[in-house]
Parts: structure tokens; sequence; C-alpha cells
């Protein structure tokens, strides 16, 4: 227990060594000065100035600190010897950092961009200057000190567009304007003003108009701060060529739409040379001219549908990105590319030819996998196969078909047993369609919604020697995501999880489970039919490719619903109505089928302190309510403690519910479950060196049962006492980030123990082998 104790002193105490004293400067040569610390300080006149919002200007920053105090990865290359010809020291070196080494011309660059991002906020008279202080022998610390002075304001906005068509344009959209009297004279903000203005006459058909034909005046007055800001947009402005500049103010329009299924990524003739020799097939589809090589892999309706560029149309951006979102659903593709060639003019309009390229990719996969087993001395083998059809219909619908078998000998006595092997065979079949598919709609919305639509099938066969079961399901989902809010939603009108017992032995469910419901419904033959949605928002941007974009707090918010066995409940009940119904249910095919309503959601917020920092917290709340045909809900349906995931200073499904006491037997852990979920997390991550990061987190939170159930005492929420029943653990954690897939290792210890009979604070009373927990899982806890 003292040794316990002594963990956070000499984990502390480690970081110390490592990050501070003198050791820091041990590679930094006589004459040059370890930059130690640098601060952005604003004069008392500007408080709407944040110093924090200009650290990224700094052209140089002292070495990364964790918790904010301990240069860690500086203290590991300190640890290194100087002759870098040894092994050992150059690995060291590479997992840490070397020292930052003061820079004075970098210093006088900083000052010189922290004035130009005042002055392109609006403080045109702007100053800063750089401080330096020697601390030590080889540190030095910089202070920047921010003199913004008064901001200059817009009083009066103009706008002179000599050209009647597109002031049109402008004008109609002048409730979204950005720029407005009273704004401060921010040029980030024209900036912006530019683009979204070039942006919508791109839209409108403005092929070869650029933001640089959109100029700003601002009109000052000696010992004012009062702007009168001009915008003008004129195409005569910019480029110099009288050609380009009629081509600036011309509005285009797309005369023809050709598509090339087999277009080479790597090839170097133009598209129009598409019609001719090079491809041997072609067609002409609702108003598009495809033209196909060796063989015709997509049909030329799912082309037009996927296509949102239209002949005699106006040119059109959003027409654009809407077209390269839709194509790139289609899984048989590997390539897009659209690109347009003007041919002319007709009566004053521009005309474009639209190519859309498509390269496809491989239609067909296969994949195997075999393993093999040991449980306490009986060997098993298992082999897996996977295929994958990516064009089965000539739509690029995904056909996928996972076979899997499993074989285990087992030794002992098999008197009155069905069986002496445990034996698995499982086959799930899959088809994605990428559109909305559904009878009765219009196509119109089919297209808008841009949906696709699931339908699988699974069957799961297992032989023990007590019993031999088969697990079946299907389903059918859409699954689309908003094009303005990007936010993802699943909808799953049917869904149906069928568990057969066709034999066991005798009196088999009695002996495991005389008085558990619970245990005994996982063994017993049940249905479930049930409608489902999922939803998924965050407000994390992907910057595009000209944008600079940091974001420092990110949120994510999901939701999952489902409600099931309405329908069958009606239709029992119209038709083989009876008052006794929850004694004895309601069942279809002989099988009892639940009924139940079930709501699931979480929300996650991080703050980014800087590329190697964040503090990330979770909210999470979940209910099930059964009703009707069941007095539970199903035991895959009901909520968990513990684990990776949740409260992580417990092992899965061994907290809760409520003050339920369980212990390690299997009905314990059938019995360690509930139908209400309450969980709040906090976790700071810093990256230490290489890919190694460090997770220390605080996890509080419980299950409940929503009614008293006897098997599971002192389980049922109540709310003047739930929060005494709260489970609290605190941890640390190692994670390998491989920037396509993040490994965590967390070890949770218990700081609250609501169960009953046990100690209820091991934070003040810890034992190792009884508080820890120790977890292994992929990707972040949320």
């Amino acid at each position: 227990m003292k040794r316990l104790h002594l963990l956070p002193i000499l984990f502390s105490g480690g970081l110390l060594l490592l990050g501070g004293g003198c050791a820091t400067t041990r590679h930094v040569a006589d004459g040059q000065y370890l930059l130690d610390r640098v601060k952005i300080t604003v004069d008392s006149g500007n408080p709407e100035v944040k110093s924090d919002d200009y650290i990224a200007y700094l052209r140089q920053q002292p070495n990364h600190k964790m918790l904010w105090s301990a240069k860690f990865r500086l203290g590991i290359y300190s640890l290194s010897g100087k002759d870098s010809t040894r092994w050992w020291n150059r690995w060291i070196r590479k997992l840490g950092e070397p020292p930052v080494v003061y820079d004075s011309t970098l210093t006088a660059k900083s000052v010189r961009q922290l004035q130009t991002a005042l002055v392109n906020k609006g403080y045109l008279a702007a100053e800063a200057e750089a401080d330096t202080t020697v601390v030590g022998k080889k540190k030095m610390r910089v202070e920047y000190v921010l003199h913004p002075g008064r901001p200059h304001i817009i009083r009066n906005f103009t706008m002179e567009i000599p050209d009647s068509a597109i002031s049109a344009i402008v004008m109609a959209d002048t409730a979204r304007m950005i720029i407005s009297e009273g704004n401060y004279l921010d040029r980030n903000e024209l900036d912006r003003q530019r683009d979204l203005i070039t942006s919508r006459l791109r839209n409108h058909g403005y092929f070869n108009f650029v933001k640089e034909n959109i100029a700003f005046v601002a009109d000052t007055t000696s010992g004012s701060y009062d702007v009168d800001l001009t915008m003008m947009i004129d195409t005569s402005a910019l480029p110099d060529s009288e050609q380009a500049q009629r081509q600036a103010a011309r509005k285009y329009v797309v005369r023809r739409v050709i598509c090339a299924t087999d277009y080479q990524a790597s090839a170097t003739y133009a598209p129009r040379q598409l019609r001719g020799s090079r491809l041997r097939d072609s067609i002409d589809y609702k108003g598009i001219s495809i033209f196909y090589g060796n063989e015709r892999y997509l049909r030329p309706s799912v082309i037009y549908e996927n296509n949102f560029i239209r002949p005699g149309a106006p040119y059109s951006e959003a027409a654009i990105d809407r077209t390269y979102k839709a194509f790139s659903r289609l899984e048989i593709l590997k390539f897009i590319n659209i690109r347009f060639e003007p041919v002319g003019e007709e009566d004053g309009v521009g005309l474009l030819d639209a190519y859309i390229l498509l390269t496809p990719g491989k239609s067909m996969s296969m994949t195997a996998e075999l393993e093999g087993t040991n449980s306490e001395g009986d060997l098993g083998v298992a082999l897996g196969l996977t295929f994958a059809h990516r064009n089965i219909g000539k739509g690029s619908e995904t056909f996928s078909a996972k076979l899997r078998g499993a074989y285990e000998a087992i030794r002992g006595n098999f008197e009155g047993l069905l069986h002496n092997r445990y034996m698995e065979y499982s086959m799930d079949l899959g088809l994605q369609f990428p559109k909305f598919k559904a009878p009765f709609l219009a196509e119109n919305f089919k297209r808008r919604i841009n949906a696709s639509t699931e339908i699988r099938l699974s069957m799961n066969f297992q032989q023990r020697p007590e019993y031999t079961r088969i697990i079946s399901t299907a389903g059918w989902a859409y699954k689309w995501t908003d094009r303005k809010t990007g936010n993802r939603h699943t909808f799953t009108p049917l869904d149906i999880n069928y568990v057969y017992l066709p034999e066991s032995t005798n009196d088999f469910i009695n002996q495991i489970a005389p008085d558990n419901p619970l245990l005994r419904y996982s063994y017993e033959d049940h249905f479930i039919m049930r409608m489902g949605y999922r939803f998924y928002h965050t407000n994390k941007r992907t910057p595009r490719p000209w944008e600079t974009l940091r974001q420092t707090d990110i949120y994510t918010v999901r939701v999952n619903s489902e409600i099931a066995g309405n329908l069958l409940f009606l239709f029992n009940s119209i038709f083989n109505h009876r008052s006794n119904f929850h004694e004895n249910p309601y069942k279809i095919f002989g099988i009892h089928y639940s009924q139940y309503f079930k709501v699931d959601s979480d929300f996650a917020y991080t703050h980014i302190f800087d590329t190697r920092q964040s503090v990330a917290a979770r909210l999470g709340f979940g209910i099930g309510v059964p009703y009707g045909n069941s007095g539970m809900l199903p035991f895959e349906k009901r909520f968990y403690g513990g684990g990776a995931n949740g409260v992580r200073g417990w092992a899965v499904r061994t907290l809760g519910p409520g003050r339920y006491h369980g212990g390690n037997s299997t009905i314990d852990y059938m019995n360690q479950c509930g139908d209400i979920r309450f969980i709040m997390s906090a976790e700071y991550r810093a990256r230490l060196f290489w890919i190694v990061e460090m997770g220390l987190f605080v996890d509080i939170g419980n299950i409940w049962t929503i009614r008293n159930y006897a098997a599971q005492p002192g389980g049922m929420f109540k709310f003047n006492s739930f929060y005494k029943e709260l489970a609290a653990t605190y941890g640390l954690g190692i994670r390998l980030d491989f920037d396509y897939f993040l490994l965590r290792f967390d070890l949770g210890m218990k700081a609250h123990n609501p169960a009953d009979g046990v100690q209820p604070w091991p934070l003040i009373h810890p034992r190792w082998g009884r508080d820890r927990a120790f977890h292994f899982s992929i990707g972040y806890p949320f």
C-alpha cells in the first residue's frame, strides 16, 4: 500500500528530473541560450485582444512542456552523451527533442509578424516589441508586448459594381454579408468576403471569375478611426488582357457533358481526344455522352444519377462538388476527375464542355484467415474466408460474404452430454447499394438525399457439449450525410434477431439458471424485431488545401435510438387479444418476442492546447424501457459497466448495477447489466516521444435497473440515492499512435466503490490486487 502511494510522487519526480534543472542545457553551446520561456502580453487598454490568439505568429517557441511545466522530451534528449557516433546516444536523441536555442533574428521576425497580424485585425497603428531576460547562465526568456492602440471601424460601407448582371447576383445575397457598418476593418474578414462572393458568382455561371476581381478601398481621415469602405467588383481590373477581361465578365453554360469510364489517371492526352479511337464504345443517355472502354462496367443510369452537371445549365461549382461526392461513393471507382474546356460562345454567353473522367479499380477481392487456439490443453483451429465484389450489378453495388468455421476438441467425461467438441459455423452476407432504394418515392428525392442502402443476413450455428444453438439476423438500413451540416444519419426500418435452440441436454436451462431470468433468456428461443435511428454530429472540419485551419475546441454528439415489438404487439392485440399478456406473453412462431424502447447518447469535447497536449471530456447517458410484451430488456440490449470504454477501474461487466456486488461466476456476469447508463470522464493527453502518448484520466459512472429485480438486489435507480452509487476511478494510460489507428493500454484504479459489502473508498485505502484493472483497446475511449 505504501508503494502505491509513492507511485504519483515517483512519477512526478521523474518528470521534474527529465524536464528541469541544469541537465536541459547540457547540449547548449557556450555563448548560446536555451529558449526557456516565451510570453505574450497585451497592454491594459485593449481587453478585446487575447494573447492566445497570437501565439501562432511566433517564429520560435521553447521546447514542448508536458503538464505545462516539465520539458519531458528535452529531458530525454539531455540523457544522451555528446558523442553522436554512439548508437545509444543517437537512439536517445531520436526519442527526445533537441534544445531550442534562442535566435535573435527569429525574435525580430516574430515582432514583425505580430504587428502585421494586429494591423490585419484593424489596429492600423499597432506596435509590438520584445523584451529578453537571461536566467542563470544559459537560459533566455522572451516577452512580447503588444500595443494595439485603437481599432479602425467601418463607418460607411458601399459597393460599386458596374456590371448589372453581377450586381443583381451580389445584391440578392446581402443578408449574408460578412462586412457591415460598425465592424473592425479586419483584412481577414475582407478576404473571406471576397471568397464568398467569388464562390457565389462561380455558382451562377461565371467560370473565369476570380477573387482578384474584387477590391476594397478604405478612406480614412487623419486623426480619425472611422473608415469609409468601398467594395469594387470590376472585371476590367484584372487580368490585363482584353480577352481575359471579357471572359471574367462572361457567363458560361454547359454545352455538353462527356463521361469517359476508362480514363487513365496518368494519361497525357487532352480530354477532347477521347472522342476517337481511344475508347471503343459510346452511348448518349439523357443528354450525357458516355464513352466506354473494354466493357460497360457502369450502367448509363448510374452515371446519370450521380452526375449533377446538366447540359444547358449555368456553370456551377456547387454542382461539381456534388458530382465529386456522388461518384466518390461508388466503390468500383479508383479516381474521379472533372474538367471543363471552353468551346466558344453563343449570343454573348460562353460555352463549356464538361468531362467526367472515371478510372475503375479492382472489382473483386478475397482474404483468408487461419488461427489456432489452446484452451487449457484443448486444441482448436478456425478458418475464415472473406469475399467482396464491388460492382456485382454494374451499379457499384458491393456484395460481401464472410464464412467462418471453428473446431475445438475437448477432453473429459461426456456422459449425459450431446457432443464431445465445440463447433461453430457462421455466414455473413451483405449487399450495399450506393443509392436510396425504396418504392413509391420520387427519383428527385432519392438523388437529393444521397443515401446508401444496406441489406445484410447472417447465421451462426453453435454446437456445444450441452446444446446446439442457431442465431440468425437480418437487417435493412439507410445511411446518408447532410451536405450542409455534415450530420450523419442511419435509419434502420427493419432489423430481426432470432435465437433458436433445437436441442439441449435434459433439464439444461433449469440446471444452469434455476432462478435467473437473464441467464435463462440467453439460452431460450427468443425473437427481436426492431427499428432504429442513429445520429452523429461534429464541428470538426477538414481544412481545404489552401486553408490554414487550427481548431482548438472540437465536440461530437452521438445518439442511438431503437424501438422493438410494437408492430407485432399491435397485430396480436387485434387478432388475438388477451388481458393477461404480462403473465402469458404474446408469441410469434411459438416464440416470445421482445417489446422495448431504448436511447443511448454521448457528448464528447476536446480542447487542444497545442500539437502535443489536449484535454478531453465525455458525458454519456442511456436508458432502455421494457413494456407491453416484455418485463425485462433483452440481455444483449442492456447496458454494462466497466471496461476499456467505461469506468476503467473495473473490468468489463463487473460494475453495478447500483449497489449490486457481483462475483466472478457466470451468473454474476449475467446479472451485472442494467437499463440505465450514466458516465462522466475527463482525460489529459500528451505526446511523449516517437509514437508514444500518455493519458491521465478520471471516470465516474454506473448502471442501474429501472425495476427491482430479485436477481439484482440494490440495482434499482432511485433519484434520492443514485449519486451515492456513482463509481469513481483514476488511472494512467500509454497509447501508441500509428496515425491510421491507435493502440491503447490503460491502468485504472478504483477511487470509490458503491457495491455493498466492500471497501467504499479505495482511494484512501488502496490495494493493488483488488483495485486495479488493465485494459487493452484500439482507439480513444471517446
